[in-house]
């Protein structure tokens, strides 16, 4: 029988080990504007020109075009004069801050914050808690105090989240026809990407974004347009303060921040608000019954764990919690994309 030096590294392993190298790489180059500027240019830019521009010097900007060619980030052109590089479709479309489709914020709040949360995943496995206090030297004890604790630090995760609902939000607000819903509440809707996804696909309907009043003043003056007639917004902590009556309530990557106790506390508020035949949808990434995947949700889970007091759940534990609050006619649909949807109905 052959030694284990015998056998091949497994190739798994390798791509699993350097995975945060990956992440790092697509960060860094978002945050010094590699694809930003390259978008602007119109052309491919020649090595030199990309460092000066952008205060690099040369040996690391060419390693770091380097490793985004390999990621498929950037093509390269070699030329008689040199390598000349130029974004590909996925970095002109999601990478860089201009595109309608850009994830620019999310990816930058990944790098300055759930990353130094993750570098305590140990600690927080070990103590089944968020790590807030160790990277930030904040309270745990309310992690949405610690995530908004600064209106910079509020922005950032604001703006990522509407990223997010810029690409993901017309697929589970599509999964169920809601035009029967004329007066809807986001709990929680934050920057409020989502709200404006439903008034334009059902244009009879009216959006209240319900948050804490620091949220809704910000949305309100920098991320809502003010022209957006058809969005309101109430300000109040929905854990503490009555919910108003309405016909359907979206609560989108809401409940996967809390254990279920409050999860159980929040929905049986929404239902004791809700108007007959009214409902509440619930937008959320699920996990399989079997909880063997998909992996994007298991990962999200492991977030859930270093920056929340929640977790990501299968279809079968939020119809259960939204049963023990008293709504009926549960039903699912997975979209096939990173968030699916949930309908319940009183």
């Amino acid at each position: 029988m052959g030694s284990t030096e015998d056998l091949d590294y497994p190739q798994i392993i390798f791509q699993y080990s350097n995975g945060f190298l990956v992440s790092k790489v697509m960060f860094t180059a978002c945050e010094l504007g590699v694809f930003d500027l390259l978008l602007e240019a119109g052309q491919p830019l020649p090595l030199d020109v990309i460092a000066a521009r952008l205060g690099a010097s040369t040996m690391g900007m060419e390693r770091l075009l380097d490793a985004c060619v390999g990621l498929k980030l950037l093509a390269v052109d070699l030329r008689q004069e040199g390598a000349f590089y130029r974004n590909t479709e996925i970095s002109s479309i999601y990478l860089t801050k201009s595109s309608p489709k850009s994830q620019y914020h999310i990816l930058m709040y990944y790098s300055n914050t759930v990353y130094l949360c993750w570098h305590y995943l140990a600690d927080a496995v070990r103590e089944g808690r968020n790590q807030y206090e160790r990277a930030f030297g904040v309270s745990s004890k309310n992690p949405f105090g610690a995530m908004y604790r600064s209106e910079e630090e509020m922005l950032k995760f604001l703006a990522g989240q509407n990223s997010i609902w810029g690409i993901c939000g017309r697929d589970v607000l599509a999964a169920f026809d809601l035009s029967p819903f004329k007066q809807i509440y986001d709990l929680g809707g934050g920057g409020g990407a989502l709200a404006r996804e439903c008034v334009s696909l059902y244009p009879n309907c009216m959006v209240t974004i319900y948050d804490l009043p620091k949220v809704v003043q910000v949305a309100k003056e920098r991320l809502v347009p003010p022209e957006e007639q058809r969005i309101a917004f109430h300000e109040g902590n929905f854990f503490e303060d009555s919910i108003p009556e309405a016909e359907l309530y979206i609560l989108s990557k809401i409940l996967h921040d809390w254990d279920d106790e409050k999860c159980g506390q929040l929905l049986a508020a929404v239902h004791k608000a809700c108007r007959p035949g009214g409902g509440v949808l619930l937008v959320e990434s699920l996990l399989r019954e079997d909880r063997s995947g998909p992996v994007e949700t298991q990962l999200y889970s492991m977030n859930m764990l270093v920056q929340t007091e929640g977790k990501e759940r299968t279809a079968a534990e939020y119809s259960r919690l939204l049963e023990r609050a008293g709504f009926r006619e549960v039903q699912v649909k997975r979209t096939g994309k990173l968030y699916d949807a949930v309908l319940g109905r009183k």
